[in-house]
């Protein structure tokens, strides 16, 4: 079982550079990578990275290389996402996730079986 809890979203201009952090507790966490997905009103969830939690190994979607940069704190057992160059684009409910390893695709959703409840970025012009 793994618990986790995100935080960091808000308000911002575009422009600028929020930090998301996602808290994971449980057994095990060494055995799990964590994911970032997003999803704005209306869309699906949208992949954007995951990361090893000894951060050995990290995918992106190939639409968020570049702004968005994933990375683990060990001693904090945070997965945190920063964004860059915010954009009214990136609005949407940011959530983290588990995935079981070594995993199949790390880029669906489904394939993940824990989430948090997500973190609200919004994105002003």
């Amino acid at each position: 079982q793994v618990h986790l809890v995100e935080s960091g979203g808000g308000l911002v201009q575009a422009g600028g550079t929020l930090r998301l952090s996602c808290s994971a507790s449980g057994r095990s966490l060494s055995s799990y990578a964590v994911g970032w997905f997003r999803q704005a009103p209306g869309k699906d969830r949208q992949f954007v990275a995951t990361i090893t939690w000894n951060g050995s190994s990290t995918v992106y979607a190939d639409s968020m290389k570049g702004r968005f940069t994933i990375s683990t704190d060990k001693a904090e057992n945070t997965v945190n996402l920063e964004i860059s160059s915010l954009k009214p684009e990136d609005t949407a409910i940011y959530y983290c996730a588990a995935v079981l390893l070594p995993g199949t695709d790390y880029t669906d959703h489904r394939s993940y079986a824990y989430w948090g409840q997500g973190t609200q970025v919004t994105v002003s012009s």
